[in-house]
């Protein structure tokens, strides 16, 4: 493989063919544009680990491509979780403090992804209970 160089990409064209080839390219760049950022975690949701306070959009491609880059995005917007715990309620365990409509999705996803959540909503708990009893007592003996 050859090696990479940040200083070899300077101009966005560069840029955009470099994260056309692999999508975590994108951190030999410094500064990438959105549209740099957005073209690289379309080639690969993971990429996003190497990007600073991406975009909700730049989010969101990314979660689409694939649903586990959630991980690498601190403070993903509310969009972003819904997008990812729809395609994996188990992701909810990468969110922190998701918010009570993240956790309904996650739930409705996986109902067994209530163990990654730490508060859980009332709202939570009732779909848990209407649901499915079995993991509602569950969830409560493990309290």
């Amino acid at each position: 493989m050859k090696y990479i160089k940040k200083d070899n990409y300077k101009t966005i064209e560069q840029q955009l063919e470099v994260v056309s080839l692999l999508g975590r390219n994108i951190q030999y760049i410094d500064n990438p544009s959105e549209e740099v950022q957005l073209k690289a975690v379309s080639n690969c949701g993971y990429s996003i680990a190497f990007i600073h306070n991406p975009s909700e959009e730049v989010q969101l491609v990314a979660v689409l491509e694939e649903a586990s880059s959630i991980k690498y995005i601190h403070n993903p917007s509310e969009k972003a979780q819904l997008k990812a715990v729809s395609q994996c309620g188990y992701l909810i365990r990468y969110i922190h403090n998701p918010s009570e409509a993240v956790q309904l999705q996650a739930v409705a996803r996986s109902i067994d992804s209530i163990q990654y959540i730490h508060k859980p909503s009332e709202k939570v708990l009732d779909f848990l209970y209407e649901n499915n009893k079995f993991i509602f007592n569950e969830y409560f003996e493990k309290l």
